[in-house]
């Protein structure tokens, strides 16, 4: 009886689910503010002199620039106008409250309005805001902010262009330094291919669906589809872990915090799906609910929010583009196709267990009449 519940509720609940979680995922992918893609590379070429103890490189797809200072010195970011921006100090990073830089460097679009009190000839008012002297922040000079491509790119978009040679001036106590590095446009993808992959490989999947689920071939299409499941899975944990890495996470305890602050539901859905996919493994009958609740969430939380790197030419991950967007097809195709096939068996087992209780004798008109005495 709770079984035949199950099974009944089991189609409408998967929608119900699929609908609550399509809501969810602009809020889980617009909840910071950094790129799923770009098709502008943001290259770190050094700092002049060269510091030793200095480390400098672009994270989050080039959106943001970071600053390891090593040394017992204070090495200052300078703002737009000259002034001192950050100070990364062997004790954390302290930014100044009166420079306009500290509300223009916010946000990639530089929309922070900017107090009346922040004025650049001021004197700096330093207030920390970490404890380690590691420094991330946008800056306008390396990234490209207008809504138009440049005119070398409009002339030819299909080429790589180099779009400026960039430099970002910095203080080694009272010693000038520039931090310099390249802005460079790279063709995007065409998306098209990559969409149509998803979508017969999604067909594909979810057709397994329909192998009658009480047969020797449904029991192993229920176990082919949770390694599919698992596989998807792992890949949705590879990305969290690239995309935390991308983002700045240093050793083993630093990616741990990453991925549970930055990358929660990736993470967990991807673990969810590889456990659903074990469990399909082991051919229990009702492991139909568990495939398509978690290939929904995988392809929601973890394929979905990723794939504009199917359009993108460079991946928030620190890996190279082609394989990032295989393996996003692979996450899409994995969720997407085993939500198809679990809601597939799933209603087939319904109506199964439908059309048992309507042949079920009722048992009054089987009853045998009593002989007259």
């Amino acid at each position: 009886m709770i079984r035949s519940l199950l099974l009944r509720a089991g189609v409408p609940l998967v929608g119900a689910l699929v609908a609550l979680l399509a809501t969810a995922v602009p809020a889980a992918a617009h909840g910071a503010d950094a790129p799923n893609g770009s098709d502008y590379r943001v290259g770190v070429t050094g700092l002049a002199p060269a510091l030793d103890g200095v480390d400098v490189r672009t994270v989050e797809a080039g959106a943001r620039l970071e600053l390891r200072n090593h040394t017992d010195r204070t090495v200052t970011v300078l703002g737009y106008s000259g002034e001192p921006y950050l100070q990364v100090r062997p004790d954390g990073v302290y930014e100044n409250v009166r420079s306009p830089a500290t509300y223009l460097n916010r946000t990639i679009a530089g929309e922070t309005a900017v107090p009346a009190d922040a004025d650049p000839t001021a004197e700096p008012s330093w207030q920390r805001v970490t404890n380690e002297p590691v420094a991330r922040w946008h800056d306008q000079r390396a990234l490209w902010r207008e809504s138009s491509p440049p005119p070398q790119v409009g002339a030819a978009p299909d080429r790589e262009h180099r779009v400026r040679d960039w430099v970002v001036p910095l203080r080694d106590g009272e010693t000038a330094v520039e931090l310099r590095g390249t802005l460079d446009w790279v063709p995007p993808p065409d998306p098209y291919p990559w969409w149509a992959a998803v979508a017969l490989g999604t067909l594909a999947v979810g057709a397994l669906g329909l192998a009658p689920a009480g047969t020797v071939a449904g029991r192993r299409v229920l176990a082919g589809l949770g390694a599919l499941l698992a596989v998807g899975g792992l890949a949705a944990v590879a990305v969290a872990v690239g995309r935390a890495l991308d983002a700045g996470a240093d050793g083993a305890g630093g990616l741990l915090v990453a991925l549970l602050t930055g990358q929660t539901w990736a993470l967990i859905t991807g673990l969810g799906a590889v456990a659903a996919g074990g469990w399909a493994l082991t051919r229990h009958a009702a492991a139909d609910f568990g495939l398509a609740l978690a290939g929904a969430c995988l392809a929601l939380f973890a394929g979905v929010t990723n794939a504009a790197v199917l359009a993108r030419s460079v991946p928030p991950l620190p890996w190279p583009a082609q394989p990032v967007r295989l393996v996003v097809t692979l996450i899409l195709v994995t969720g997407a196709g085993a939500t198809m096939a679990g809601v597939f068996r799933l209603h087939a087992a319904s109506r199964a267990v439908a059309e048992a209780t309507r042949r079920r004798p009722t048992g009054i008109g089987h009853l045998r009449p009593e002989r007259a005495g």
